[in-house]
């Protein structure tokens, strides 16, 4: 039997067990995927151990601070600073980000993008921000405050020096949205931007957000994090067994969680 955990706070919410648990049982394999509230990082490690876990995700708040305690790092993981996956392999712990070639995935239909917005400065938009560069967009960021400024080779601005310019792509990485009606920057701001967009993408799943509603509004084409979720979930899983499964059965199995 192999144990598996999301580590995060909050975790209620997450449908992270029910993704891998489908995929565990359509696959034929002895495992079960939990669920583990923390209220500080550090005891990430010590949980994994302890519960002789063979492998486990990371959600907010944590995904740049168990950088440090990981054994070693995938070489995306390490140039992003920010993991979402844990694996053990041989005694060590090792670190990988499937955020960000899942996000890739889950964006694929909007077409060719030349130009992204990314909305919040956190370890998912490290993520998004990484991988977008990698593949030719020019990016920018906009963010409260310039707490975050190791995003500068990112054009990080702040709402004090920010312009608004033409984007193919705005993304909200902040969790504003996600209990109330908080949207991810003032409201006439953000219409300035939408109306000099064409799509909108929030990593929130399951939930038209107030930042999609009011994109889909002004006729953006929008998707919400629900195929972000599953890809990142799909390419995780199949760490957990050294990539041995077929990615497009593991994709067909998970989901069919989202209608449960």
């Amino acid at each position: 039997m192999k144990y598996f955990a999301l580590f995060g706070n909050p975790v209620s919410h997450s449908i992270s067990p029910r993704l891998h648990n489908i995929a565990l049982q359509g696959l034929g394999q002895r495992g079960v995927y939990g669920r583990i509230l923390l209220e500080q990082g550090g005891d990430i490690i010590t949980k994994f151990k302890k519960y002789n876990l063979t492998g486990a995700n990371i959600t907010i708040p944590f995904k740049e601070s168990i950088l440090a305690d990981c054994d070693e790092l995938d070489s995306i993981a390490a140039d992003i600073g920010s993991i979402n996956t844990l694996v053990s392999k041989k005694g060590k712990i090792k670190g990988y980000n499937t955020d960000a070639p899942g996000f890739m995935m889950a964006i694929a239909e909007f077409g060719k993008i030349d130009k992204a917005l990314i909305l919040g400065a956190g370890g998912t938009a490290k993520a998004l921000s990484y991988i977008l560069h990698t593949n030719g967009i020019e990016i920018e960021i906009l963010n409260r405050s310039d707490k975050r400024a190791e995003f500068i080779n990112y054009n990080f601005n702040t709402y004090s020096n920010f312009k608004v310019s033409n984007y193919d792509l705005v993304i909200n990485t902040t969790s504003a949205g996600l209990c109330g009606d908080d949207l991810p920057c003032d409201e006439i701001v953000l219409r300035e931007i939408l109306s000099n967009s064409k799509f909108a993408f929030d990593v929130i799943y399951n939930r038209q957000t107030p930042f999609l509603r009011i994109a889909n509004d002004m006729g953006l084409k929008i998707k919400d994090g629900k195929d972000m979720l599953l890809y990142q979930a799909v390419l995780a899983f199949n760490l957990f067994y050294d990539n041995k499964f077929d990615d497009s059965k593991i994709t067909k199995l998970m989901r069919g969680a989202f209608e449960l």
